[in-house]
């Protein structure tokens, strides 16, 4: 590590981090009630009242004091008290607004926890006064495809998106934000799709080009870059929990796992529709057409953690069973079904029996491995016809040289003492022994001959074998096993099982759902998971394009149309614009599944190329920006921020595809093992500046500088990464060895003998903010290199270096507008 001023870049970095912790003051106002409106919407207003602070007692699994909130003829009901908890149309007959503001301990509601808001009493007062109108939950409800609506803005009725944004600011009395400047529009859009920032000259030509297709021309090529697949395969990392190790103690490797990372990026550079990439992840092996790309694709079924010797080995099946159908419900459906894995679901109606009985969906899924062999189960040889020929007839070549030559060591044998037959009926080591011996003495001249005949031929079959190419192999599900009876686990033991069960899916998509008939097949799967995936994909299913395109609309704007995008159920958050939502599913759908073509249709409208900033008017009303009034700042990525910086000083290495890297880390790091260094290897220069997507991902051993900001844990599904703004990163931006390194490569990029202090601010701030300097920035950039040399003695090669180390801590640099 360089030596350099500690006293003076902490003080840097207080700064640094007080200034980010004012942007979060920008980015996240306080939750104040932005719902102004006269009628109360019973889905979205309160239905999560009463199953964030209700259900644990009177919900679907509990009905303390025969009080039920989950349906309306249990919460309309009369309680055990003779009390009435909801009386349409009078507040003050209904016993559940007297529980919420008393004071009295005994009568309190909830009796632990926080206690209801003023807003969320008034919203259930409201609700009551206005007859308490109760409606089914939204997402479990057909999509519905609305009008669009009428607005008076000529400008904001082009795009579709932006006449139900336009729309719903009118009714709130909030008009959006004007267009971004083109500068930024065109740093959202490079980041947005690719992950990368523009150089200074693209949006120096992007801001002189008056084609009014100038922005969707920009995203076309950004579109057809194979950065583009790196930028938006990594969002699916994140939720399928991708990782290359086992976790536990020993966090033994995951053979071939960056060849599903690269299959998910080809994917999405391939604009592979989404219902064909959700079917070769969950069936690749019972496609029609089963392809090396369908089966790396199965690798799905191999990121989960996997224990090499559990306590409790059935428990431990069930687990990893348990972790495919959290990843693939919460993923793929936005459900929680997880949550009745032990118990029928508390929040929403999802028996115990819908959990397992489809649990059994994925029964013929084998383990990751076993203690034996680690590799028999998720290793799949998908090596070519003519390789696997050439394999083939090295193998008989073996076999028949093998067979001479025990034919001949037998004639032998025969005529050997009776301890030494016997010797040779024993392990391999000590027949050999007895052979290389005495096997000679007991054949004739010729016999002994073609023996010497066939060892030379056994040696050249072994070195023929060993200049083959080695076997192309993927991860993946390479075993499947018959399907065995499912059973409801009693409290979810096991060792417990309960009531049989069949494959079929939740009742809570309605009985219309298409049930899979024919588990039985001729090939080794059992059928079940194609038919699951059919069934997901289907463009009646309730929710798998509305998560689908929610993700969309979160990666573009930083939160989804629905919030917790995890959770579509009745604890998660409703949407803010369910028109919307129900209107992008089904074009989603229409555009035949494209990821590609709902960012055209997205980052074409004029809501997205709004700006971000801030009115005190609007923020008064939706403080939140619930309403979408403008475009929400987000700060840089873990690996935007990383490859941002190798970007500037031009040292990234933009090669896509190939075997994961090593970052080098320090001693210090890699002790935190329970075998310091075991299984982190070394890497080229080269390879280290490559993107962070292809960096190795050992649960046990993650990035340093990518955790501290807010790199997921690979354990769990990451429906959102948790964007923090905290002292820490800006230390680790100052201090971390590899940003030094890279600060010194800026620095050493300029012909600093050619040039003064003001040409060197100049050209750091152009390289890393894509831009022409200030004056004030010039000056105070020359100020600060001067007193570095007076103060501390260092060398001015030394001092510029410290000078672009700063620029890349600028909140301008690290984040987006």
């Amino acid at each position: 590590m360089p030596s350099y001023p500690i006293t003076k870049w902490f003080g840097l970095a207080f700064a640094i981090g007080s200034s980010w912790a004012l942007n979060a003051q920008d980015i996240n106002a306080q939750d104040q009630d932005i719902n102004a409106q006269d009628v109360v919407d019973f889905v979205q207003d309160v239905k999560p009242i009463l199953a964030k602070h209700c259900y644990a007692c009177h919900g679907p699994d509990d009905a303390e004091g025969g009080l039920n909130f989950s349906t309306q003829e249990t919460a309309f009901a009369e309680a055990d008290s003779g009390a009435f908890a909801i009386v349409p149309n009078d507040a003050s007959a209904s016993e559940i607004l007297a529980r919420v503001i008393s004071s009295d301990e005994f009568d309190r509601m909830p009796p632990e926890g926080d206690r209801l808001s003023e807003r969320q009493v008034n919203t259930l007062r409201r609700w009551i006064e206005q007859g308490a109108a109760w409606d089914e939950h939204w997402a479990f409800k057909p999509m519905r495809e609305s009008p669009l609506p009428k607005v008076s803005d000529p400008a904001w009725a082009t795009n579709p998106i932006d006449a139900f944004i336009y729309d719903s600011l009118n009714s709130a009395g909030l008009r959006p934000n004007e267009p971004s400047k083109r500068s930024d529009l065109l740093r959202r859009a490079f980041y947005d799709l690719t992950g990368l920032p523009p150089t200074a000259e693209q949006i120096q030509e992007f801001e002189a080009d008056t084609d009014q297709d100038a922005l969707m021309q920009q995203v076309e090529q950004l579109l057809q870059s194979p950065h583009y697949g790196e930028r938006w395969g990594r969002h699916w990392l994140d939720l399928v929990r991708y990782a290359e190790t086992n976790s536990y103690e020993r966090d033994g490797a995951k053979p071939n796992a960056w060849k599903y990372r690269d299959y998910v990026i080809r994917s999405f550079n391939q604009d592979k529709p989404y219902d064909q990439f959700i079917a070769e992840q969950l069936a690749g092996d019972e496609l029609d057409e089963v392809t090396k790309e369908s089966l790396t694709a199965t690798g799905y079924y191999r990121l989960g953690i996997w224990d090499d010797e559990p306590a409790d080995p059935l428990l431990a099946v069930y687990d990893e069973l348990d972790d495919i159908l959290t990843t693939t419900s919460q993923v793929m459906l936005g459900l929680t079904i997880n949550c009745a894995r032990c118990h029928d679901h508390k929040i929403d109606p999802i028996p115990q029996k819908d959990y397992y009985s489809l649990l059994s969906m994925f029964a013929d899924v084998t383990s990751w491995g076993h203690r034996g062999n680690q590799r028999i189960n998720n290793q799949i040889d998908v090596s070519s016809d003519e390789l696997n020929a050439r394999y083939q007839a090295n193998d008989q070549a073996k076999r028949e040289v093998d067979s001479a030559m025990r034919e001949i060591e037998q004639v032998g044998i025969a005529k050997m003492s009776a301890p030494d037959q016997r010797a040779t009926e024993g392990p391999p080591k000590q027949r050999q022994e007895v052979l290389n011996g005495k096997l000679q003495d007991h054949l004739d001249e010729e016999q002994r001959a073609r023996y010497e005949e066939l060892k030379k031929e056994k040696q050249r079959v072994e070195e023929e074998s060993k200049s083959l190419p080695p076997r192309e192999m993927v991860m993946g599900l390479a075993q499947t096993q018959e399907p065995k009876q499912m059973f409801v686990l009693q409290r979810g033991s096991p060792h417990v099982p309960g009531d049989p069960v069949e494959p079929r899916f939740p009742e809570i998509f309605g009985s219309e759902s298409v049930q899979p008939v024919a588990f039985e097949s001729e090939s080794e799967s059992a059928g079940r998971r194609r038919a699951l995936a059919e069934w997901i994909t289907s463009k009646d299913n309730l929710l798998a394009a509305r998560v689908a395109v929610n993700r969309i609309w979160q990666f573009h704007f930083g939160r989804g149309i629905v919030r917790s995008a995890n959770n579509f159920g009745q604890l998660g958050t409703p949407p803010t614009h369910p028109e919307l939502l129900d209107w992008l599913a089904l074009k989603f759908i229409d555009l035949d599944w494209s990821f590609k073509e709902m960012h055209r249709l997205i980052m074409s409208s004029r809501t997205y190329q709004m700006s971000s900033q801030i009115r005190e008017d609007a923020v008064a009303v939706d403080p939140n920006n619930d309403l979408f009034w403008k475009y929400d700042s987000r700060r840089l990525s873990a690996e935007e921020i990383r490859d941002s910086i190798l970007f500037t000083n031009g040292s990234l290495n933009e090669n896509v595809y190939g075997p994961s890297f090593y970052p080098q880390l320090s001693r210090e790091v890699l002790a935190g093992q329970s075998r310091p260094g075991s299984g982190w290897g070394q890497s080229s220069e080269a390879d280290q500046n490559r993107r962070s997507v292809y960096i190795h991902v050992k649960r046990s051993l993650l990035t340093p500088l990518l955790t501290a900001f807010d790199f997921p844990d690979p354990d769990l599904t990451c429906e959102e990464r948790f964007i923090t703004l905290q002292p820490a990163q800006s230390l680790a931006l100052l201090n971390s060895e590899f940003v030094h390194q890279q600060a010194g490569r800026l620095a050493g990029s300029m012909s600093l003998d050619k040039m003064d202090d003001g040409e060197v601010v100049r050209q750091a701030i152009h390289l890393v903010l894509s831009r022409d300097a200030t004056a004030q920035e010039v000056k105070r950039g020359c100020e600060l290199m001067d007193e570095l040399r007076a103060e501390y003695s260092i060398t001015r090669e030394r001092a510029v270096e410290l000078f672009c180390l700063s620029v890349l801590n600028w909140n301008e640099f690290l984040f987006l507008d």
